[in-house]
């Protein structure tokens, strides 16, 4: 019985073996037939769909200082010596010192005239038959300060000294030996701070140079917002007329801004803060944007955007911070204080003159509103704690802005 079972399995495998090797060559020669395909592509005009003019725009960024030393046409690095933080005595990197310990002394104090960026430099001189041209301070600059010869240069800084002073401001090359421009300045001697304007013009092209302020005689100064401006910047509004002359060939129909990671900061104390921003100048207190780990004075700061988006003839598109930052987040429920700061700065963009913040925009010099009516809550935050939680700021946004 089991011999006849036997022969009757084997022939049932060799049968499907066979199969299976006719099937596989079947299947492999199909493969093996070229296919062929057609694709009709109708480009009639009457079928064209057109591209919307909002497509192509920039983001902007403060990266590698593409606004502080960029487009943004300050000269001066750490303009009111805020960058070494608020304790005193503090690091004044890039100004350095010319003279030496038996010449000259300097040192930074919290004596600023401003309330929101207390620190000031304190010069005091020591020698009362100094080297020929003084001893004193200069600046650098953002890797030098680009003069060129016959232009004008608006220099504007706070100085107080208890007796009467002379000072010397100077543009020169980079190791001090050619003067490009000088003007001598009279300080009152007063107990009040003074704000000194004066404009040099350059005899010279240097690409490397940096601003000297230099006394002769023995006594103390104090100063304080030291800035140095071109004449001719874009429309007056502080932007550098050749790089914006390149943004404009661009033709962009919106600017982002004031950039996305910049915006968060690696932590939220170091966020950008539109409020701190605005106002005049001197009064800003500037801050360290530690995720490109420089220091910005913020001269260019929310109000100046919308001001480049209109010259630029782009559509604003704020980025703002949503209460996330690279390494903390503000839970949703404490979330309220950040949506109600973002509906401020709408006001402050939107509003009419009678309102709190846009009466702060018209005393700017812009009492017509900015066209804003696009914004970017926070920056890549998908992936957060708390990014759900994002639909406070949409909603309030929409019903309190029809954004």
């Amino acid at each position: 019985m089991g011999s006849k079972e036997a022969p009757c399995h084997a022939h049932a495998i060799f049968c499907f073996l066979l199969l299976l090797c006719v099937g596989t060559k079947c299947l492999a020669s199909e493969f093996e037939v070229t296919q062929e395909a057609s694709l009709s592509v109708d480009a009639s005009p009457n079928l064209a769909r057109k591209i919307p003019d909002t497509l192509f725009g920039m983001f902007f960024e403060e990266i590698n200082h593409a606004g502080a030393g960029g487009i943004w046409a300050e000269l001066v690095s750490n303009r009111g010596f805020e960058a070494g933080g608020p304790h005193t005595p503090s690091n004044i990197d890039p100004w350095s010192i010319i003279g030496d310990d038996s010449s000259v002394f300097v040192a930074t104090d919290r004596m600023s005239c401003f309330s929101r960026n207390t620190v000031a430099l304190r010069m005091e001189v020591l020698c009362d038959n100094c080297p020929d041209g003084g001893v004193g301070i200069y600046n650098p600059g953002f890797w030098g300060i680009n003069i060129e010869d016959g232009k004008t240069y608006n220099l504007v800084m706070h100085v107080k000294s208890p007796e009467t002073t002379e000072l010397t401001v100077s543009l020169t090359s980079s190791d001090g030996l050619q003067i490009l421009a000088s003007a001598a300045i009279r300080v009152s001697g007063t107990s009040n701070w003074i704000k000194l304007d004066q404009s040099l013009v350059a005899k010279g092209t240097d690409r490397t140079s940096r601003l000297q302020i230099t006394a002769n005689k023995k006594g103390v100064v104090w100063l304080d917002q030291v800035s140095l401006m071109p004449s001719d910047t874009y429309k007056g509004h502080g932007f550098r007329t050749e790089l914006i002359s390149m943004l404009m060939d661009l033709k962009p129909r919106f600017l982002r801004f004031p950039g996305g990671c910049f915006v968060e900061g690696s932590w939220l104390r170091n966020a950008f803060r539109w409020r701190d921003s605005i106002g005049p100048w001197e009064e800003r207190p500037g801050h360290y944007g530690d995720v490109w780990n420089y220091w910005t004075d913020d001269g260019l700061g929310y109000y100046e955007f919308l001001q480049l988006s209109e010259d630029l003839g782009a559509a604003p598109v704020w980025v703002f911070n949503n209460g996330i930052s690279h390494h903390d987040e503000v839970d949703t429920t404490a979330i309220a204080p950040f949506v109600k700061d973002i509906l401020d700065s709408l006001e402050f963009a939107r509003g009419s003159v009678e309102s709190t913040w846009g009466s702060v925009r018209a005393a700017m010099g812009h009492p017509e509103p900015f066209p804003v009516e696009h914004v970017a809550i926070g920056n890549e935050d998908c992936g957060k704690k708390n990014y759900l939680g994002l639909y406070r700021f949409q909603g309030t946004i929409f019903h309190e802005e029809h954004i």
